[in-house]
């Protein structure tokens, strides 16, 4: 069985949602963000991201990590893409240029979308939005998204979909980025394709059913 080191509350959620929509199951064994503890190098600690056990299986520090009988990825978007090519049936790539496609869109989610939609969720988390600083961030960050954002928006309004006109690992890593700017209300407003998609692909009931364990997790420990 392939096992999966995190937790719920990371970017586990990418693969533990295809493992919902394929039905495959995962030996989950929950790794902490050390910044969730007091003293992650503490011996009672739990498993955490520098917990020197952990660090063995992936020196980088992060979480997830798939270990599938001994090949180690530690990429959240590598880790989905291998499933789907291994167990995903028609949620991965019929032929080499639709995995060549999945690729594509997850490279441009990952360099082009994910860093400024983070930063907006981050701002909202700790509640700077409503600051003079805050909304200028706001207006910067959405100013970053709206090129790709519209690049986004004319291949869904064409398409429907990321790949291959069905819901695919393409959707799901797409749209697992696209989440953290819709902590901004605004930020997807202009573009109403986006926004349907996006509302399409966490009605199925395998996101559905992991966004309920992400937010039954406690946020610490």
């Amino acid at each position: 069985m392939p096992r999966l080191y995190g937790t719920w509350r990371s970017r586990a959620t990418r693969p533990l949602w295809l493992a919902g929509e394929i039905g495959l199951d995962l030996d989950i064994v929950p790794v902490w963000q050390a910044y969730r503890i007091d003293d992650p190098l503490a011996p009672e600690a739990p498993l955490n991201t520098r917990s020197p056990a952990f660090l063995a299986i992936s020196p980088a520090g992060t979480v997830p990590v798939l270990d599938d009988d001994g090949l180690i990825l530690g990429e959240s978007l590598a880790i989905t893409l291998h499933m789907a090519r291994r167990w995903g049936g028609d949620l991965g790539p019929r032929d080499e240029g639709e995995n060549a496609l999945m690729e594509h869109w997850a490279l441009y989610g990952a360099t082009a979308i994910e860093d400024a939609a983070l930063a907006l969720q981050t701002l909202h988390g700790e509640g700077r939005q409503e600051t003079d600083a805050g909304r200028a961030g706001i207006a910067a960050l959405l100013a970053r998204l709206a090129r790709p954002l519209a690049v986004l928006e004319g291949h869904l309004a064409r398409d429907g979909q990321m790949v291959g006109g069905r819901f695919s690992v393409a959707d799901i890593n797409m749209a697992e980025i696209i989440r953290y700017a819709t902590a901004e209300p605004a930020a997807l407003a202009p573009w109403p394709a986006i926004a349907g998609w996006l509302a399409r692909c966490q009605s199925r009931p395998a996101f559905k059913a992991m966004w309920a364990r992400r937010l039954a997790e406690p946020a610490r420990p």
